[in-house]
């Protein structure tokens, strides 16, 4: 009995991430965060992480066209990211897209960056190794990185889908990072929105 106890312990520790998250499987908190190359954008052009460079801070948020808590939560991306694109702001802002369906493919996410003016940069990364590399589940799911591009906080934009939220953890969590300080609450679970839609099985 003992023997098959520490047989399970021993595969439990083996097939768990090692340095993951409280929620996420593949980042930790203070880990660097994982850069990407010439993703596709819907204004046409190719974006790389290095671009967000003269950034103390950057917010990933990984969201899509097809979830409705996504969608439900664009006027609050679009507010935010109005205030990051201000001229004297040193907070850079970008959502990416996975999902490889038609509704949330680049002709799809075009459209709907212009019928809701969206004031961000939307790239779409249709391999999915972005997302796996995030360790990225579900849409809207957030990443704030600090000057040194680690992360400092991950999961949910605040703590409410819909009405006003009491928490918010990603404008707090720039705040903390714009003075040097951790963020209060450095994890959260990702907001309930819909699970991205990996293809692939595995996670790396």
């Amino acid at each position: 009995m003992k023997v098959l106890l520490f047989t399970a312990i021993a595969l439990a520790l083996c097939t768990s991430p090692a340095g993951a998250g409280k929620f996420n499987k593949k980042l930790n908190i203070g880990d660097v965060a994982p850069t990407w190359e010439k993703l596709d954008g819907t204004d046409g052009k190719k974006h790389s992480f290095a671009d967000w460079k003269d950034k103390d801070v950057l917010v990933v948020v990984f969201t899509c066209n097809s979830c409705i808590v996504a969608v439900g939560y664009e006027d609050r991306l679009i507010a935010f990211a109005a205030e990051c694109n201000k001229a004297d702001s040193k907070v850079g802002f970008v959502a990416i897209n996975v999902n490889t369906g038609k509704v949330d493919a680049l002709p799809a996410m075009k459209e709907r960056a212009t019928k809701k003016k969206f004031g961000f940069t939307y790239l779409y990364d249709p391999s999915q190794k972005i997302a796996v590399a995030y360790g990225a589940m579900f849409t809207p799911e957030c990443f704030v990185l600090t000057k040194d591009r680690k992360v400092m906080y991950m999961g949910a934009f605040d703590d409410k889908a819909g009405g006003e939220p009491k928490e918010k953890y990603v404008v707090d969590a720039v705040k903390a990072a714009l003075a040097g300080k951790p963020a209060t609450s450095a994890e959260t679970p990702a907001a309930a929105g819909c699970k991205i839609k990996l293809d692939k099985k595995e996670d790396d």
